[in-house]
């Protein structure tokens, strides 16, 4: 694809946006399931993860989108994360507990529609759905703890420096 082509596919998606803003703002949804040992389970739908444009943006939906990427490391990481802290606190998480994440995006940032839309997320949710016997304060502390030793969470949160080079 050059650039013509991808200026043809992308034309009327911007047009549509700049004519209805509301039309841009996606959700995308991530479920990560927490499975045996210290494990979660992130279904991306693909057997061989491929980056391509979203379908907000001219892509064909044949490919992974990288927020969705995201989202998924941060499922992944969370659950992993809750498996482990879980483990060390004798906590038992019955099988069909989740870590949902979600997060919405204003394509027309992305798509250079209109300057005052950002580019990337605008909020992040992660949810915790756990099967435990587990009391509620431990419940609690368990999160408390995940939250904190979740790494990608606190990447994010922490928004750390980025170095971006070339040929480097």
């Amino acid at each position: 694809m050059d650039a013509n082509e991808l200026g043809a596919l992308q034309a009327p998606l911007k047009e549509r946006y700049q004519q209805d803003p509301g039309a841009a703002m996606v959700t995308l949804r991530v479920e990560g399931e927490i499975g045996e040992g210290i494990a979660c389970k992130v279904d991306t739908g693909h057997s061989l993860v491929e980056a391509g444009l979203h379908p907000a943006t001219g892509g064909d939906g044949s490919q992974a989108c990288s927020g969705d990427m995201l989202l998924e490391a941060l499922a992944a990481c969370a659950g992993v994360t809750l498996r482990a802290v879980a483990t060390a606190f004798g906590v038992e998480i019955r099988d069909g507990s989740k870590v949902v994440a979600e997060g919405d995006l204003d394509f027309r940032g992305t798509l250079g529609v209109a300057k005052d839309a950002p580019v990337g997320f605008k909020e992040i949710r992660l949810r915790f759905e756990v099967e435990s016997d587990a009391d509620t304060a431990t419940m609690n502390k368990l999160i408390s703890v995940t939250e904190r030793y979740c790494v990608v969470l606190q990447t994010l949160r922490a928004c750390p420096a980025m170095v971006v080079s070339l040929n480097e």
